[in-house]
């Protein structure tokens, strides 16, 4: 992982470690790597700070004569698509997605859409460190902004055309959106009401500052919402983060359902819809479930590092049937290789209308596991290569250990994950659990061990 970029971009505290200096010298160092001549595309999502990166991001990128189109408000996974879809050679997303409400980023696209390599990042780095930027001469800088509205319609109709629309409007489903107070408030309520849904709305207004509840939805940032769901009786729950590229469902009991149990689904549903090995992606984070299940249907279980930017680029290369991780970004690549929100809310409606079933019986389907998720601050002097060791040596005797990321224990009826984050200074512990007890007891056990 580079300097600068982390699991999924640049990302930062605005003002502080995000500045409107390193996003004008990342512009120059992104237009210098694309080349001049070349077109890309610029979104963004609802973020404090949004227009001003924006515009310093613009005015590095003009220097070195590429040209510039605005795509606007939109998800993360509206510009991948219409980067893909309608030519692009690249673009370029202010979002930092899931972070902190304080928290901005830069997020760097190639013309399939997908987030540029992780070797594609070092160059941009290598280029923004040595300041060997392709500056171009006055005659030359002869492009202005221009507007580019197709974004949002464009990728509405593509999520359409994966589903059986009749079918769905048949239903009449009765659905609940949490926009987060950005972007996912725009495409997600658009694509309900074209199945045909009776669509409520919770933190819908887009909101810089997102008073209602952090970007990332969890457990407990989701309790509301859930309590709402729960007494408006609806079909299905969604709830987006800050950008929209992932999806949290609750379903018809009113019970938050993490992004595993929903990607283990989703992925048996998309198995006959691409014709592509029987084999999905997913990252250490995952439940065991997830092979659990899967394995009834003869697909198998690829485990990666965390970061949907390993697993796309896996997709593409191996080539499987969907790509996933337990925060609830699920890859559809009959669709787009990137994670999706409104593409995996579309498919969870086609999947209950086909099936004949509530989502409570479709997720009642699955293994029940119990998963507690902490983190740790990641204080100065803490050595994380020995944290994994020591949890290695005090939790792995006996049992399998992963350490593709980090360190995973995988015991009989348990497994704990102690990762670096890719995106905030902190320590993360994951533990699953058959019994609920088992769990917060590893998880308390975990922290101790780490010194929290």
């Amino acid at each position: 992982m580079g300097k600068l970029f982390g699991t999924d971009g640049v990302r930062g505290i605005v003002n502080q470690e995000l500045t409107v200096e390193l996003a004008q010298g990342l512009g120059k160092a992104i237009g210098t790597f694309f080349g001049e001549g070349s077109n890309i595309l610029l979104g963004r999502d609802a973020r404090a700070g949004g227009d001003m990166l924006s515009r310093a991001v613009e005015s590095g990128l003009l220097s070195t004569g590429v040209r510039v189109f605005e795509g606007g408000f939109a998800p993360t996974p509206a510009l991948q698509y219409a980067v893909k879809t309608l030519g692009y050679d690249g673009g370029v997303i202010i979002t930092a997605s899931h972070n902190p409400r304080e928290h901005n980023g830069i997020k760097v696209l190639d013309r399939d859409g997908v987030e540029v390599s992780r070797e594609k990042e070092d160059r941009i780095e290598e280029i923004y460190f040595s300041g060997r930027f392709n500056i171009i001469p006055w005659n030359r800088l002869t492009y202005d902004v221009k507007r580019d509205d197709r974004v949002i319609d464009t990728y509405v109709q593509g999520v359409l055309s994966h589903v059986d629309v009749e079918k769905i409007r048949a239903k009449n489903f009765k659905v609940l959106v949490d926009g987060a107070n950005s972007v996912g408030s725009i495409s997600t309520p658009m694509v309900a009401r074209l199945l045909g849904c009776k669509i409520f709305t919770i933190n819908a207004n887009l909101d810089p500052t997102f008073p209602a509840r952090n970007p990332e939805p969890t457990m407990e940032s989701l309790k509301e919402t859930a309590g709402i769901a729960s007494s408006l009786k609806v079909d299905l729950a969604v709830a987006h983060d800050g950008d929209a590229d992932r999806a949290i469902f609750i379903d018809s009991k009113g019970r938050v359902q993490w992004g595993d149990r929903s990607g283990s689904l989703l992925s048996w549903w998309v198995s006959s819809k691409v014709n592509f090995p029987r084999r999905v992606f997913t990252a250490v984070s995952s439940s065991s479930l997830v092979q659990e299940f899967l394995s009834r249907y003869g697909i198998e279980v690829v485990w990666t590092k965390v970061g949907s930017v390993d697993i796309a680029r896996k997709l593409i290369q191996e080539k499987g049937i969907a790509g996933f991780e337990e925060n609830g970004g699920f890859i559809f690549p009959g669709h787009q290789y990137v994670r999706d929100g409104a593409m995996s809310f579309a498919l969870m409606l086609e999947m209950m209308a086909s099936e004949g079933v509530s989502s409570a019986d479709l997720f009642d389907r699955l293994p029940q596991y119990y998963l507690v998720k902490t983190k740790v601050d990641l204080k100065p002097g803490m050595d994380v290569a020995r944290i994994y060791e020591k949890v290695e040596k005090e939790l792995g005797a006996g049992n399998q250990v992963v350490k593709i990321d980090g360190v995973k224990i995988i015991g009989k009826d348990f497994w704990i994950l102690v990762r670096k984050s890719g995106t905030e200074p902190i320590i993360r512990v994951m533990v699953e659990a058959k019994e609920q007890v088992m769990a917060e007891s590893l998880a308390n056990q975990v922290k101790a061990m780490i010194g929290a």
